[in-house]
C-alpha cells in the first residue's frame, strides 16, 4: 500500500529537468521532520515549503497495489501519450518506493525521477536520481545524476559533496524571509566554484505548483 499526499500535472520547476512537463506524485511522510509546525525548529530542514503530512491532496490517498497508484498517474498525462516523465517526491518518497512501483511505472511508459534526501539507499530501476543533502544528515545514498544543495545550510560546505559519484551539482538559494541573501551568497559560491551550477525555484516565479 502506497500513501499518497497528492498528483497533480505541472512544469518540474528545479534543477537538470526544469520546464519539463511531468506528472508529479507526491508521497505522504519523511524521516527527518514530522511536518508538524511545533516540530519545525528542531527538524534538519526547517526551511522545508511542502506538505507532506496526511492524504488529503489532489488525488490523495491510499493505493492498494503499484499497478492501481501507477494508472492513477498515466491519467493525469494529456492526450494518454507515452514518453511520459514523473516526479516521485515528498516528503521522502524512498520510505515507500519500491521496486514494483518503479516496474509498473515504467510498463506504464513513465521516465522515473526521484528526489531524495539521500538518507535511504534508492532501490533498482530509477532512470534520474535527485539527492538533496540537509546539514549534518548522514548520507546513504552518495551516486545518482543529480546533487541538489539547498543553501545556505548553516555551516555546511558544500565542497563536503563535490566529490560524489554524481553527473551534476547545483546549489539552490533557500527560500525564506531572507531570500535575498540567500540568492546573492549562493550566486557568488558558483561563480567561484564551477562545475556548481544554480537552480533556481521556477514554479514560484511562474505562480504554479
Amino acid at each position: 500500500m502506497y500513501r499518497i499526499k497528492e498528483i497533480f500535472y505541472s512544469l518540474q520547476g528545479e534543477g537538470f529537468y526544469s520546464g519539463r512537463p511531468a506528472v508529479f506524485c507526491r508521497f505522504s511522510g519523511c524521516n527527518l521532520w514530522s511536518g508538524q509546525e511545533e516540530d519545525r525548529s528542531g527538524a534538519p530542514c526547517p526551511f522545508c515549503d511542502t506538505d507532506f503530512t496526511g492524504t488529503d491532496g489532489a488525488a490523495g490517498g491510499l493505493y492498494e497495489t503499484a499497478a492501481d497508484l501507477a494508472c492513477r498517474m498515466a491519467g493525469f498525462w494529456p492526450g494518454g501519450g507515452k514518453q511520459r516523465f514523473a516526479v516521485l517526491t515528498g516528503g521522502e518518497p524512498l520510505l515507500q518506493v519500491d521496486e514494483g512501483l518503479l516496474a509498473a511505472l515504467h510498463d506504464a511508459d513513465f521516465e522515473i525521477a526521484v528526489e531524495t534526501n539521500g538518507t535511504i539507499a534508492a532501490p533498482a530501476g530509477i532512470d534520474w536520481l535527485c539527492v538533496s543533502p540537509k546539514a549534518g544528515v548522514r548520507l546513504a545514498q552518495k551516486s545518482g545524476q543529480e546533487l541538489k544543495l539547498v543553501y545556505p545550510q548553516g555551516e555546511m560546505d558544500p565542497a563536503l559533496y563535490a566529490s560524489l559519484d554524481f553527473r551534476h551539482f547545483f546549489l539552490q538559494p533557500r527560500d525564506g524571509r531572507d531570500r535575498e541573501e540567500a540568492l546573492r551568497r549562493t550566486l557568488d559560491y558558483v561563480l567561484a566554484h564551477p562545475p556548481w551550477r544554480l537552480s533556481l525555484q521556477m514554479h514560484k516565479w511562474l505562480g504554479i505548483r
